[in-house]
């Protein structure tokens, strides 16, 4: 796996002469497009397909964002397709018309695999698969990305700007990686998340009232996320930085650390994630 330009490269979309299109605006589309706007985004230049818009997509439409329009004769500079993935046999064929060898196509639909995307819309399309995850919403999300051929260093260029709005883009040549990915960082916040519930419902079992274990478990979790964040240190030298030899922290990863303790249980239950993306491929 390789990063792409560094993290903190500011997108701009200036050079976009030609309009943007946003297929579905729920949380995840609705997060690229807030880090669009947020990063000077022209919104007469956005395009929003969705059936069901919330207030915040409508209330753009004053500003010159088009909502639900006659796509008969629009031309597209990329189209980001942020749908279900039970609704992308039904929607993307509909797509058609705006897609020729200048568009760029982005899919952050899970399961949905380049060789789906290219039997839907027009044959040569530059494409792009995408896994994001839901910190996206606050601007500190990952996502990986892989391109077909059709997709030249322009087309990646751009895919990666637009990325790039709701945090880090990696990038990666081999496509079945993404099931990893999904397992790892798409699926990974909901493991932290309970993580949290795990670690305050222990402090309530050690005698703690349980609002107090659940504030003390959630503001360790969100500080020590921001010190993972701004230190140059990876996971493991800061972890031995917290821990004294013989002291509490080290009773406690005694136990984590074991020969059955959370290496073996997450490896489990990132394979069952993974085993679960590559069956709604099939």
């Amino acid at each position: 796996m390789s990063a792409s330009a560094n993290a903190d490269t500011t997108p701009r979309f200036g050079d976009i002469a030609e309009p943007l299109v946003l297929v579905g605006a729920g949380k995840m589309g609705g997060a690229m497009l807030e880090g669009w706007l947020g990063l000077g985004l022209d919104p007469a230049k956005l395009i929003v397909i969705d059936p069901q818009p919330s207030k915040d997509v409508v209330a753009r439409t004053a500003l010159g964002l088009r909502l639900n329009p006659e796509l008969g004769g629009i031309k597209a500079a990329a189209i980001v397709i942020a749908i279900k993935p039970q609704l992308a046999s039904e929607v993307v064929p509909t797509l058609g018309s705006l897609i020729d060898a200048s568009t760029l196509v982005v899919s952050i639909m899970a399961g949905r695999t380049l060789a789906f995307l290219q039997q839907e819309t027009p044959a040569g399309a530059a494409l792009v698969r995408a896994m994001p995850n839901t910190p996206a919403a606050v601007g500190r999300g990952i996502t990986v990305a892989v391109a077909n051929r059709a997709a030249a260093a322009s087309k990646r260029d751009l895919a990666d700007r637009l990325l790039r709005a709701t945090g880090g883009v990696e990038w990666v040549d081999d496509e079945s990686l993404l099931d990893a990915v999904t397992a790892v960082s798409g699926s990974g916040p909901a493991y932290f998340f309970l993580l949290v519930e795990s670690l305050a419902r222990a402090g309530a079992a050690a005698g703690l009232p349980v609002d107090l274990a659940q504030r003390l478990a959630r503001a360790t979790a969100i500080g020590s996320g921001e010190l993972l964040f701004r230190s140059p240190l990876d996971a493991a030298s800061l972890r031995v930085n917290v821990t004294s030899p013989g002291g509490t922290t080290a009773a406690a990863l005694d136990v984590l650390m074991d020969k059955s303790g959370l290496d073996p249980l997450l490896e489990r239950a990132v394979a069952a994630a993974a085993q679960r993306s590559r069956a709604l491929a099939q």
